[in-house]
């Protein structure tokens, strides 16, 4: 008897379908989900901010400020941020600076030498130094509050260039007593140096224009995002104060603090510039730690969620969907490898055929996402003809290098998953804003190429495999899923192709 090779492969098949549909239909939910997000966005646009607000003219009406800058082996860095908060407008009897400083290098004896400089201003400015790193940066701002006189706790990191003005901008909206946090929107004072800052200034505007805004308005739960905001001091412990058992400890005390009813404030008017990371390898250990911690808080909270009597529905929803903003990426990963043999399956099977209407989707998808970024973008950039055709070459590239980092990112959702455990590791900052620098000679960089671009070197080759194969499948070639092929060819190419420059 003749073994029939469609009793294995009509149910494998039947099964890739399955998986491929599935993560179709997640992508798809994201996408309503930032739809959603966009209608809370418009419906706010042109609303007045009726909130209270402290009157710091008069000075019985000035609160106390602490600032704290978490630090650690800033070599290249320390000396502006610094300056910068050295120079920020505000009584000086009513606000101090802490560096928490946990660096192990030269940086250590660098800052102390210009805060000794400060002091001497009249600044009040202490070196706080710790005999480890317990907690990483959760555990670095705790022991700092232990000793902070702050009614308010401001956070910058060591990348953050904070105007004069920034605590007059965002303090006076405490007055109301149930304000727990003021953030401030990011900018980048890079985004232009390379095409590695355009995507991620394009995928931090979208957080910081849809994302921020369109939760904040609508009542739901958004986060403090690590710096660059402003703490209510009592909000801090009431919320059970940092914790490090997550690589996202902003997002963590966030949700703890929002589930106990403290309100966010979100500023969008309010830039606070910032430098975008410029080397591959940072921009990998930064989006592992937040994709992981993403995971990793998803993991924390969502029966707190499921249980908290005191939010909505919609709320409850929109705070799922925010927690599994990273876990898109393996969603993203799967759509991606399963194209191909979907390719086949479509052409081989004839009764399948009917299953790829329903993969339309994804183009949906994809035309929701175009429509809410375009509204990030003419926030920022302004609209226009012009502005219309820069905005769609960034959006394709965007999507481009974001499916490119899908393979890094789900290895860092799945271990946020699965709580394995990691060490916080910091995103080397480089002070650089022009062509003219030179990244390569910072002594915080990697010198190895990560396990993870091998693996993407062998996707770029696959789904060249995946365009070569439009024209081969069927009668006369099936070129509907070439373009996405090709995108994701570029999108993996590029990561790779910076990843190997990096370190040459």
């Amino acid at each position: 008897m003749d073994f029939d090779w469609s009793d294995i492969l009509v149910p494998v098949s039947a099964l890739l379908m399955g998986l491929y549909a599935l993560a179709l239909l997640l992508i798809f939910l994201y996408a309503i989900s930032q739809l959603s997000l966009l209608i809370n966005y418009v419906r706010n646009k042109n609303k007045t901010d009726q909130s209270p607000r402290f009157d710091l003219n008069d000075t019985d009406q000035v609160p106390y400020v602490t600032i704290q800058l978490p630090v650690y082996n800033e070599l290249y860095v320390i000396e502006r941020l610094l300056n910068h908060v050295s120079k920020i407008e505000y009584p000086r009897d009513k606000f101090e600076v802490q560096v928490l400083d946990d660096s192990t290098d030269e940086s250590v004896s660098l800052t102390s030498k210009q805060i000794s400089e400060l002091q001497k201003t009249g600044l009040d400015i202490v070196h706080v130094r710790r005999t480890n790193r317990t907690g990483f940066k959760a555990g670095a701002l705790k022991e700092g509050l232990q000793e902070a006189k702050g009614e308010f706790v401001a956070i910058f990191d060591a990348d953050f260039v904070p105007g004069t003005d920034w605590l007059f901008q965002t303090v006076p909206y405490f007055k109301d007593k149930q304000v727990g946090v003021v953030q401030t929107r990011w900018g980048h004072i890079n985004r232009d140096y390379s095409l590695l800052t355009q995507v991620q200034a394009f995928a931090l505007d979208i957080h910081f224009t849809l994302e921020q805004v369109g939760r904040n308005s609508g009542g739901h739960f958004i986060n403090f995002n690590g710096t660059a905001g402003v703490w209510r001091k009592s909000c801090i412990v009431d919320a059970g104060n940092w914790e490090g058992d997550t690589l996202t400890e902003d997002l963590d005390l966030s949700y703890r603090a929002q589930l106990k009813g403290w309100k966010f404030k979100y500023l969008e008017d309010v830039e606070t510039p910032a430098e975008l990371p410029v080397v591959m390898s940072a921009v990998r250990s930064q989006q592992f730690r937040w994709n992981k911690g993403g995971a990793e808080n998803f993991q924390k909270m969502i029966r707190k969620i499921f249980q908290a009597k005191n939010i909505d529905f919609k709320t409850r929803l929109h705070a799922i969907m925010h927690l599994l903003n990273s876990s898109m990426f393996f969603t993203v990963l799967v759509v991606s490898i399963l194209s191909i043999p979907m390719l086949y399956i479509k052409n081989e099977w004839g009764h399948f055929r009917w299953f790829f209407d329903v993969t339309s989707l994804f183009i949906i998808s994809t035309i929701i996402f175009f429509i809410c970024y375009w509204h990030t973008f003419k926030r920022i950039h302004g609209k226009g003809f012009t502005n219309f055709l820069t905005f769609t070459k960034q959006f394709v590239t965007f999507y481009a290098v974001a499916i490119g980092f899908s393979v890094h990112n789900s290895v860092a959702v799945l271990e946020g998953h699965l709580r394995k455990r990691s060490e916080f590791i910091r995103t080397p900052k480089f002070n650089i804003g022009t062509f003219k620098d030179n990244f390569k000679t910072n002594k915080y960089l990697q010198k190895n190429i990560s396990k993870s671009t091998i693996v993407e070197g062998l996707l770029t080759l696959y789904f060249l495999f995946g365009m070569y194969s439009a024209f081969v499948v069927g009668p006369e070639g099936d070129f509907g899923l070439f373009p996405f092929h090709m995108l994701l060819f570029f999108g993996f190419g590029f990561i790779v192709y910076s990843s190997v420059k990096a370190k040459v």
